[in-house]
């Protein structure tokens, strides 16, 4: 029986996005009884100094941990060693464990991971499947880095284009980002758009019942909250000047996470003495129902440069949690806050049917032979 070999930098137990949406997309092919075994890191996302087995089964995946440095993400220098030696380790790694067949799945943590796994593909005569959560270097240039705008980037840009051509599938995670695809020269029936999804067990959970509201001691407030990573592609300069204009107006804020905007508003807020702004842990999977439910209205951001290069996977576990969203834009204020809140709320949209479509696409991989049509 052959093989899915996916390649990402964490993995369960790790509760970063990437990791949570491997995490369940590799258990629910294990229980379909296919054979999956996942290549990661022994670190945690917000912990480097995290040492996690190197060998170790979980429902059903078997899961390789390779060694890396560990720097941790808040010194690029330390990051970029932090991503070298995970090329290496898990480009070795893949090396060992993939056989004729086997499926290879790459996703993009870290950036252009895709190329090793193309050039390893190629080598064991296995099949490739990119997931596109983000698209370097594009982003990289988006966010002013200005190597990626030019010589280094444009060879990285092809690389990475070669290695998408050469897949069986790409898949993309909104229909902004195939476009993306498309308009660089990969092929449209190479192409499939496969959203992301909430995790199956976040219900939305009333005010009064909620637990986590009343222990932040936020009965009775307004709450505006934000989930989840607040990293540079995030806009947080637009959302430290709306915390900003509406502190002390009746709104409180929770932001629930970290990244390095994350940081960069903290201490903003300690600096200014900005009143009603709280900072929480990023919360665990079985409390994500309660951390979800406790704003009255959830803020989403992302700067329009980044359109089409990512998209915020916290969507989904705020539509699953039936609580309002509104996107950050320009001239926002309480009474926009306010009546965004008291708007309606609609749990479509929170990844229904996504694990189905992504073994129907490995499937097809699996039985057809180049080239493969996306499914409809």
């Amino acid at each position: 029986m052959t093989r899915l070999v996916a390649l990402n930098r964490f993995y369960a137990p790790d509760e970063s996005a990437t990791a949570q949406l491997l995490t369940d997309l590799c258990e629910a092919l294990a229980k379909e009884g296919r054979r999956v075994t996942v290549i990661t890191s022994r670190l945690r996302y917000d912990d480097p100094a995290a040492d996690l087995p190197a060998l170790e089964e979980r429902n059903g995946v078997r899961i390789r941990r390779v060694r890396t440095s560990r720097f941790g993400r808040h010194w690029l220098p330390g990051r970029a060693l932090d991503y070298a030696s995970f090329y290496i380790s898990a480009t070795l790694a893949l090396v060992r464990e993939v056989r004729p067949g086997d499926t290879i799945l790459a996703k993009t943590d870290p950036p252009l991971l895709s190329v090793p796994a193309w050039l390893v593909a190629r080598m064991r005569g296995a099949d490739l499947v990119n997931w596109c959560q983000d698209l370097y270097p594009e982003l990289a240039a988006a966010l002013g880095l200005r190597w990626a705008a030019g010589p280094l980037g444009r060879l990285l840009r092809r690389l990475r284009n070669a290695s998408l051509r050469g897949a069986r599938m790409n898949v993309a995670i909104c229909e902004a980002m195939a476009r993306r695809l498309e308009a660089e020269g990969i092929p449209p029936e190479k192409i499939t758009v496969i959203e992301n999804w909430a995790d199956p067990r976040i219900r939305p959970v009333p005010p009064e019942a909620n637990p986590l509201r009343r222990a932040w001691g936020l009965e009775g407030k307004f709450v505006v909250g934000y989930s989840g990573n607040l990293g540079r592609a995030h806009d947080p300069e637009g959302v430290i000047d709306l915390v900003r204009r509406t502190a002390g107006k009746g709104v409180t804020w929770l932001f629930v996470g970290g990244g390095a905007g994350m940081a960069e508003l903290r201490r903003v807020v300690e600096a200014e003495r900005l009143p009603d702004v709280r900072f929480v842990p990023l919360q665990p999977r079985e409390r994500l129902s309660e951390s979800l439910s406790v704003p009255d209205l959830h803020l989403v951001s992302l700067d329009p440069a980044c359109e089409g290069l990512l998209y915020p996977s916290k969507v989904y576990g705020i539509r699953a949690a039936g609580r309002p969203l509104l996107r950050l834009r320009p001239g926002l204020g309480v009474e926009e806050l306010r009546k965004a809140a008291a708007g309606p709320v609609s749990a479509e949209g929170a990844g229904g049917g996504s694990l189905e479509r992504w073994s129907a696409v490995l499937e097809a991989v699996r039985s057809t032979p180049e080239p493969v049509a996306a499914p409809i």
